[in-house]
């Protein structure tokens, strides 16, 4: 097998880093507000002395189910799903005794402290890479006592000193690659442990959500053959059948017109071949067959360049889905192209498909007006019921004035 070439690794390993940069500095913000929740439980634990503590204690503890919900939202985003307990119960007593609260108090101290410090590493390390590569470039212009790194103390007076600098940016940036995608993962782990809900509970809301996936893809397994239908009667079905009126006329003009005849022949054979032609239309609407032959960043390039609204797209899968997963993710692109030349009166779209963890992800965004709307009838909806059958995600932002972001993560297994 053929190693794979420097170019596509140093790619890979560049998308992991920035992916894992933009995940640990998403940890930062839900950090900073842990911290800021923190800051108040101790306030209210403090007043709680003389009595006003107990008044603000339900508004602290709902803060803190808050901040966690933001940061299940945020892993759900690069990973596995995790699933919300939903509202807190009513009264003091009931909401300290709620094992789910307690959990989250756990980790709204650890975030708050480890996690934040996390972030803040992690952001230090690139930002001290760029600092220090460029500073051949700035530092003359600078007095001595400012022109120096802040980690290393390192004064850069001369040219020889902002060599040894820029050295010291490209080892920044080497440290940068191979640990922020570790030091995303440590940052997330907590939540993951912490904010997932208990075994019974999960398996409960695993039931009763895999229930209702099953009835959305019964549904959109009908309205798929409900549309396939329709295209066979509705083009097929009459192009046939004019096919067989025309050969029947022909028949019948041999004998005492044969001029006539070939002139039915011919119109016979030019419905023959707009049948054929609608045939392999609804078989590609079915299955399309570049996405078996060969891949799906081939099968999405294809409807990049027949989009059309300029399109521009972003495959970065080094491994192979499973095939109805593939075609989920193939049929949303195309229905939010489609989306966006009829509706959104956009003049770009850019399409991000790519692995977040174990799962596809699949992000397109338009510079459209906005206002995408699920039951406006624009083909979200079986966007949606494709991809929840598969145990995916869809989200859906499309302020009014644009733009339209249209993000759907789909088990890469399954």
């Amino acid at each position: 097998m053929p190693s794979e070439p420097v170019a596509a690794r140093a790619r890979r390993r560049a998308a992991r880093t920035l992916d894992a940069l933009e995940h640990v500095v998403g940890g930062l913000g839900t950090g900073v507000l842990a911290l800021m929740v923190l800051l108040a439980l101790v306030l209210t634990a403090l007043l709680c002395v003389v009595g006003v503590g107990l008044l603000l204690a339900p508004g602290a503890l709902r803060a803190v189910r808050a901040v966690a919900d933001r940061e299940r939202t945020r892993l759900s985003h690069t990973g596995a799903t995790v699933v919300s307990p939903g509202p807190l119960p009513d009264g003091l007593r009931a909401q300290l005794a709620d094992p789910d609260l307690r959990r989250e108090l756990l980790w709204t101290v650890e975030h708050a402290t480890v996690g934040v410090v996390l972030g803040l590493v992690a952001v230090t390390l690139p930002f001290s890479a760029v600092r220090d590569v460029t500073v051949p470039l700035w530092w003359r212009a600078f007095p001595d006592e400012v022109a120096s790194t802040d980690l290393m103390s390192v004064p850069v007076t001369s040219w020889p000193d902002a060599f040894v600098v820029f050295l010291m940016g490209v080892g920044w940036f080497l440290l940068a690659v191979l640990v922020l995608p570790p030091l995303a993962r440590l940052q997330a782990w907590p939540g993951r442990v912490l904010l997932a809900p208990p075994p019974g509970t999960d398996l409960a809301l695993r039931v009763a959500q895999l229930t209702a996936t099953r009835a959305g893809a019964l549904d959109a397994h009908v309205a798929e053959l409900r549309r396939i239908e329709r295209s066979l009667h509705d083009g097929t079905q009459n192009r046939l059948v004019a096919v067989t009126v025309l050969l029947g006329a022909a028949r019948r003009a041999v004998v005492r017109d044969p001029a006539d005849a070939e002139a039915l022949l011919e119109r016979a054979q030019s419905a023959a071949e707009e049948a054929l032609a609608e045939l392999r239309a609804v078989a590609r609407s079915i299955l399309p067959p570049v996405l078996t032959d060969r891949s799906l960043a081939d099968a999405l390039t294809g409807l990049a360049s027949s989009s059309l609204v300029p399109c521009a797209l972003r495959v970065d899968l080094p491994v192979r889905c499973a095939a109805s997963v593939e075609a989920t993710a193939y049929f949303t692109v195309a229905e939010a192209l489609t989306n966006a030349a009829r509706h959104s009166g956009a003049g770009a779209v850019n399409v991000d498909v790519a692995m977040a963890g174990d799962r596809l992800r699949v992000v397109v965004t338009d510079d459209g007006e906005g206002g995408a709307d699920e039951a406006a009838g624009s083909g979200l909806a079986g966007i949606r019921r494709r991809t929840e059958a598969h145990d995916g995600s869809l989200q859906l932002t499309s302020p009014r004035g644009g733009p339209t972001t249209l993000e759907v993560t789909l088990p890469c297994g399954s």
